[in-house]
């Protein structure tokens, strides 16, 4: 099992990026992840003007696949995600959708115990980890890793679980594939432009496939096959997400184009994974039973 230590972490998705690793397909590999403030606020008395816009959301990486190649699907299964023991929220005027309702900073310290995220004295949160940042290079620009698009990034879907598959694209050789932000639980929205952030460890499989066309990232959970859009705006993303939806359906079950989009209008949920991030980003969850009736399988 190879492991990346913290240490190495990028703030762009970039091309450019020098690999700390090289794997080959089929490797089992530990990320070691900061939170999304670079581990610096340890106390309440640390606003998140203290820690600047130039440690936000590092990602650690990137990592090198061989063999993978511009055109390829790099399918990342996600063993496991372990989480330190408290996590850290902010609020600050002008971030998130309460942004002007918000009249100061405050920093937020939430310890996790048995599995929970003590809130207050009265609310215990079960939590559930999640990776907020986990995306492969741009094929040419440089991308902040607190922007999310068609090649991952800062997507914050909480639904990028232990147990769940995500499928990225491959667009420099090596994929370059990194990831980061962890969240101990965090709701549909990120509405104040957080969940509860937390440094961890992930542990992932990774496999490069070739020969296969997904509406791309894409995601497969216990129970769901998922498409993810980043978009400008929030109906923008809900239609990308949608569309992409329809595309998988239409190109790997062999429905019709109308029968296809009345099948989605049926049994098809779309969920807003956050609108805080420099693009918005929305999701289209479909039955993974009736992909299975047709007896197509993910690759």
């Amino acid at each position: 099992m190879e492991f990346i230590s913290k240490e190495h972490s990028v703030l762009m998705m970039s091309p450019k990026n020098t690999p700390v690793k090289k794997v080959e397909s089929g490797s089992t590999v530990v990320f070691e992840t900061l939170d999304c403030f670079s581990n610096f606020i340890q106390k309440e008395d640390q606003p998140f003007s203290s820690v600047g816009w130039d440690k936000i959301n590092p990602a650690t990486g990137p990592l090198y696949i061989e063999d993978a190649v511009k055109g390829d699907t790099l399918k990342v299964e996600i063993l496991d995600i372990e989480i330190d023991s408290k996590g850290v929220m902010t609020t600050a005027p002008n971030l998130g959708v309460l942004g002007n309702i918000v009249t100061g900073e405050t920093t937020k310290i939430i310890p996790i115990q048995d599995g929970k995220a003590i809130f207050n004295e009265k609310i215990h949160i079960p939590i559930k980890p999640m990776i907020g940042v986990i995306g492969t290079s741009p094929a040419t620009e440089d991308i902040p890793t607190g922007t999310p698009g068609s090649h991952g990034g800062n997507m914050d879907c909480k639904k990028i679980i232990k147990g769940s598959t995500l499928y990225l694209p491959v667009n420099v050789p090596g994929a370059l594939l990194s990831m980061g932000d962890l969240h101990a639980v965090m709701a549909d929205g990120e509405i104040v432009i957080c969940g509860l952030e937390i440094p961890g460890k992930v542990t992932v499989k990774v496999s490069v496939i070739k020969n296969t066309s997904l509406p791309l990232p894409m995601l497969q959970s216990e129970d769901k096959v998922i498409t993810i859009a980043s978009a400008e705006t929030l109906d923008e993303a809900a239609k990308l997400a949608t569309i992409h939806m329809h595309t998988f359906i239409v190109e790997n079950m062999g429905l019709e184009i109308d029968e296809a989009g009345m099948l989605l209008s049926l049994v098809g949920e779309l969920r807003i994974c956050q609108v805080v991030d420099p693009l918005m980003t929305a999701r289209m969850e479909f039955p993974q039973s009736i992909v299975d009736q047709y007896e197509y399988r993910m690759p």
